[in-house]
């Protein structure tokens, strides 16, 4: 099996943009300009793990669910387990589903980006219920190696039912929680669970 090539960005293509640090809500003054690039590439994604003059593109897709009765909001949490992900990331629980864009999403018609996205969201979990997608934001952590070589599109989906299973044992434990719930557990979650939690679920 040939290794996988993801889609990546240069480093100094972003800072020519703006800073860029944390969770940036203004997401169409950089993922325009990144998308439209003709400086974007696909290269082996063993050694961009290990290059931070390249960011790799991961949507970052957060799910949400106001149960009727009560009226809380409850987001869809997982433990990472020791799949063939990431394995800096191993045993952190995370709020977001989602991955690389490969260079076989780009061979049909469609856009790479919505392509990579929606494969890698039917390759990690079922989704039985309609939705609204809303993109919140671009996210980038330089404090820690994974996220220096990472650029997060995140994503909020606002289901209608809850009905969200894990298709792979990298996504185990799968459920909803209430806000105050992931509060708790906020000190396991990974880093970029961590920023969105803050930015898109504030405490009051």
């Amino acid at each position: 099996m040939s290794e996988e090539h993801v889609l990546v960005v240069p480093a100094d293509l972003i800072e020519s943009i703006g800073h860029l640090e944390g969770f940036e809500v203004d997401v169409d003054r950089f993922l325009v300009p990144i998308l439209a690039s003709d400086r974007l590439s696909y290269r082996p994604r063993a050694a961009m793990e290990a290059d931070p003059r390249f960011k790799q593109l991961i949507p970052y897709v957060v799910m949400q669910w106001t149960d009727p009765e009560d009226g809380l909001v409850r987001v869809f949490t997982y433990t990472r387990g020791g799949g063939s992900g990431e394995s800096r990331l191993h045993a952190k629980r995370s709020i977001g589903v989602g991955g690389h864009i490969s260079q076989e999403d780009a061979d049909g018609d469609e856009d790479p980006y919505v392509t990579g996205m929606r494969r890698e969201l039917d390759e990690e979990v079922t989704i039985l219920s309609d939705y609204t997608d809303d993109r919140e934001g671009v996210l980038y952590d330089p404090s820690n190696e994974v996220g220096q070589v990472h650029l997060g599109v995140i994503h909020r989906f606002t289901l209608e039912q809850p009905n969200v299973t894990s298709n792979e044992p990298e996504l185990a434990e799968g459920k909803f929680l209430t806000l105050s719930q992931l509060r708790a557990d906020y000190d396991r979650l990974e880093t970029w669970s961590q920023l969105c939690q803050d930015a898109l679920f504030p405490a009051s």
